[in-house]
């Protein structure tokens, strides 16, 4: 425990000299992050934190996923909710449909791997997506289109990656029992959110004690992950829930998007820390892939990846083109290379069970793809941002 906690420290030591190196040279920071874990990498030095998927899903992503979500305004969500909800969902079974597709047809994988690997990397990373629009300094509706968006399609992916799971492991799921079991997942994670977020909501409104709030808060963003989770829910998906709701509320001083200073800095610092480790880590665990037996495989999927965020964003947004939720072309191409992915999806790979067809390869892709979605996506992000002119002006 005590070299964990030498290492943890050593790394976010790390972490802060990327930040600084980052601003200066005026670089994407989850960029930064992986390019230095990939260079510890190679140093002979005793860092031997594993990247798992209960460091990442059930550690740091409940508190990033509940951070994102506590500053997202109801009001504005709510009038584009059913944009939000479509691209989350149609959008989503769109591009891991066509993902599998072409994994099977143009790499030559069996189904079962072609379909859980076209779930898992659907999954639009809330973390890669929020630093990088915080640093480009996006606001406005395009920003809440795109992290409410990445926040509900993490969710929905989950979801649907364990009904992939399940068919990849030879059991017959009909249509009707796989929509039964979305539904009852996706919304039973949502309940179990505004359960836990409501019965904290009530104890945070008895105290002004800000160190109780942000107790109440933490609880909050891992007690909604963990109990959906327990009842085989989507903890993403609760979390979230328990986000918004505590974030959109009176009692913790978040109306007109100003919440309580210490509640504030400590969600800050939180989201800094789980950042950091998570991309730095993915990183590390990066520069240890062997490529070559998959190079080609690797090259198939991120095309497809590319095109199935593709479908999932254009037509989707085209079928409200004539109504008032209509999303301008320029924010469209946003919303499409903004897809990155990231954490989730790798969280998802590394959970696969050991007897998975290709379960190796599986992993090894999804690095893959998530190194061209930061290094690539990542780092044009906003030079297009500023082509397009969507970059706020000072």
């Amino acid at each position: 425990m005590d070299t964990v906690l030498k290492q943890v420290e050593f790394l976010l030591l790390v972490a802060a000299l990327v930040a600084m190196v980052a601003r200066r040279l005026r670089i994407p920071y989850i960029s930064g992050l992986v390019a230095a874990g990939i260079g510890l990498a190679f140093l002979p030095l005793p860092l031997d934190i594993p990247l798992t998927k209960e460091l990442v899903f059930y550690t740091l992503l409940p508190p990033l996923i509940f951070e994102a979500a506590f500053y997202i305004p109801w009001k504005e969500l709510k009038t584009d909710l059913p944009v939000i909800t479509a691209f989350a969902t149609t959008g989503l079974l769109l591009s891991a449909a066509l993902t599998a597709a072409g994994m099977h047809y143009a790499a030559g994988w069996e189904w079962p791997p072609c379909l859980v690997f076209g779930a898992l990397i659907a999954a639009t990373d809330p973390v890669s997506v929020i630093a990088t629009f915080k640093e480009a300094g996006v606001h406005g509706r395009l920003r809440l289109l795109v992290e409410a968006e990445s926040l509900m399609n993490d969710g929905t992916a989950a979801v649907v990656f364990t009904i992939a799971a399940v068919i990849a492991g030879g059991s017959t799921v009909s249509a009707t029992s796989a929509c039964l079991m979305f539904l009852t997942t996706a919304f039973g994670g949502i309940a179990c959110g505004l359960v836990v977020g409501y019965g904290l909501l009530k104890l945070a409104g008895r105290t002004n004690d800000p160190l109780v709030e942000i107790t109440l808060t933490m609880v909050a963003a891992y007690g909604a992950f963990f109990l959906a989770e327990h009842f085989h829910m989507s903890g993403v998906l609760s979390s979230m829930a328990a986000g918004l709701l505590l974030g959109n509320s009176s009692e913790l001083g978040q109306f007109a998007d100003k919440p309580r200073p210490s509640l504030a800095g400590f969600w800050e610092y939180a989201a800094f820390v789980a950042n950091s480790l998570i991309f730095i880590l993915i990183g590390m665990h990066e520069a240890r892939q062997n490529l070559m037996p998959v190079f080609y495989s690797a090259i198939t999927a991120i095309g497809f990846v590319v095109l199935g965020r593709a479908v999932a964003i254009y037509p989707v947004a085209a079928c409200f083109a004539k109504t008032k939720l209509r999303i301008d072309m320029k924010q469209q191409h946003v919303l499409f290379w903004g897809g990155l992915r990231g954490a989730l999806a790798l969280a998802l790979a590394l959970g696969l069970p050991d007897d998975m067809p290709k379960r190796d390869d599986i992993i090894t892709v999804a690095f893959c793809v998530v190194a061209f979605s930061i290094f690539v996506q990542g780092m044009t992000m906003t030079p297009l941002l500023k082509r397009l002119g969507q970059l706020p002006k000072h």
